[in-house]
Order: structure tokens, then C-alpha cells, then sequence
């Protein structure tokens, strides 16, 4: 039996156009069962880590209702009777913890690349990888498969600058790399370390002082105006700032000299927020 796209789940339906997906995406043995032990790992799975406490709550779920979506496999080749798990990985190690013995599967016809492509959309699409996670991801496309960024914009359907930005954040120092890897650090908190000399020792500061990832950029800015003299942030120039943000609904920049000169960029988008910005300082 052939089955359609919609067996699939998000992560083919936002690979594949209709038809595109039934030419390549060629699907037999809907929730057939096989044993858990003739499942193996993606090895181009971009998660690396999987919450424990996560997946105890999902074997609860299991045991209480089984498994309610089929894990989509492919065959390996070398090996008759034995799958590579290509999405579903997460229930696949849930269901063990379940002490479950046999789990449905969707098998299906991918190569290497396809394969890659449906882990990290079905990752991304129904639980966030971290940042690192994300753009290592993203690394393989393309290192391995020839991706180029706006190759991957499209087929993630984010920003070209999201995709050049996540990868940028591979540059960081290893320290940092692990602070994002284990939340501490968001990739909005790390984005302005991206090229900083003493980046580890900043985001020691970012995480022990919890500072938003707007006070980040305002720390870095003032780091890189007066260095030498390790000029401190103004927290009364930060909360102006961030009130000003707030009443106005655009970003602000607020640059104070040492002799409190200095100035205010107020940044727009488009006409309908130039209009705004002229009005509210043309009025009498």
C-alpha cells in the first residue's frame, strides 16, 4: 500500500509539494510493527540531547496510550529487515523506557540528504533544537550537501540572515558553545560575543547577572567604545532606553560619552513607522 503525504507529518509536507511528495516520498506498510531492537539511530539526527524528565513524561504517555503516530523509518541497505529511524526518534527511545517490545512505523524511500532535511524540519517544527544543535544542522547542509544559505532559507522558511546568523554562533569560543548547548545562554544573549576577544568571560557576566539580551547589546556597544577604560553601563541610560522602546514600539539606541554628550537613533522599518516617529516629534 502506498500512502500519501499526509501520513508523513509536518516535517514532508513542509519539504515536498503535493505531488513532489508522492514521486519522492514513496510510503508502504502504514503503522506496520516492527521490534524496537531492528531500529537504529539517524546518524544525521541534528539533536543531540534529549530531556530526561521530557522523556519520562512521554513513556507515561506511551504506556498509558501507545504510541499515537508512526515513527518514520527508511531500510537500511546493508542490513535486510532493519531500519534507520529518519523522524520520531524522541518516541523511539520513549517507547524503550515504556518497555515496549514492537512500535508502528511509516517506511519510507529517502536518500542521505532527504533523510537530514526531514530531522531537522521535524525537529525545529515540533520541539526546538538549541541554537548549536540548530546550526550544526544547518553546517550539514551545507558542508555535506552542497546547501547554500539561501538554499536553506527556503527550505526552512526562515530569514537568509536567521540561517547566516545561527551558524555564525559555531565562531563562539567552546565555553560559550556549551552554554548555549545546556540553555543557560540564549543565541539572542550570544549573538553580539560573535567576534569578541574576551567573549567567555562577558557571557560569565551575561549569565551570572541574567542580563536580557537588549542590556547584551548595550554592554558589548559600551565594551567596544571605550575599552580601555572599561567604561560601565549606565543601568539609568538602560532603563530610559528600554522606556522609550516600550512607548514608542520601535528599537532605540542611546549612545552617552564619557562627558554625557552623546545621541538617540530611534530605528524603523518601514513608512508607516517614519510617519509615526515624525509625528510624535513634530507636535507642538
Amino acid at each position: 500500500m502506498v500512502g500519501k503525504k499526509k501520513g508523513l507529518g509536518r516535517g514532508l509536507s513542509a519539504l515536498f509539494g503535493d505531488q513532489a511528495s508522492e514521486e519522492r516520498s514513496k510510503e508502504a506498510n502504514l503503522s506496520n510493527n516492527v521490534s524496537i531492537s531492528d531500529l537504529s539511530r539517524n546518524p544525521y539526527q541534528p539533536r543531540q540531547r534529549f530531556s530526561e524528565e521530557k522523556l519520562e513524561e512521554l513513556a507515561n504517555s506511551i504506556r498509558k496510550n501507545g504510541i499515537i503516530q508512526p515513527i518514520a523509518v527508511r531500510p537500511i541497505k546493508s542490513s535486510v529487515g532493519k531500519f534507520e529511524i529518519v523522524a520520531g526518534e524522541r518516541r523511539w527511545l520513549a517507547a524503550q523506557k515504556a518497555g515496549l517490545h514492537e512500535i508502528p512505523v511509516n517506511v519510507l524511500d529517502l536518500s542521505d540528504v532527504e533523510s537530514l532535511e526531514v530531522a531537522i524540519v521535524e525537529n525545529i517544527q515540533r520541539d526546538d533544537l538549541n541554537p548549536i544543535e540548530e546550526a550544526k544542522g544547518y553546517k550539514r547542509l551545507n558542508e555535506e550537501f552542497k546547501y547554500d544559505h539561501e538554499s536553506i532559507s527556503k527550505l526552512m522558511s526562515k530569514s537568509r540572515s536567521h540561517i547566516s546568523n545561527t551558524l555564525r554562533l559555531l565562531t563562539l569560543p567552546k565555553d560559550v558553545i556549551a552554554m548555549l548547548e545546556e540553555g543557560s545562554l540564549s543565541s539572542g544573549q550570544a549573538r553580539p560575543l560573535i567576534g569578541i576577544s574576551n567573549a567567555s568571560s562577558i557571557a560569565e557576566e551575561i549569565v551570572a547577572k541574567n542580563y536580557s539580551a537588549r542590556k547584551v547589546e548595550y554592554l558589548i556597544r559600551n565594551k567596544k567604545n571605550d575599552n580601555k577604560n572599561k567604561q560601565k553601563i549606565d543601568p539609568n541610560i538602560i532603563k530610559t532606553q528600554e522606556r522609550i522602546e516600550k512607548i514608542l514600539g520601535l528599537k532605540v539606541n542611546i549612545l552617552n560619552k564619557k562627558d554625557n554628550s552623546g545621541k538617540i537613533t530611534i530605528g524603523y522599518k518601514d513608512l508607516d513607522q517614519f510617519e509615526l516617529i515624525s509625528e510624535l516629534l513634530t507636535k507642538s
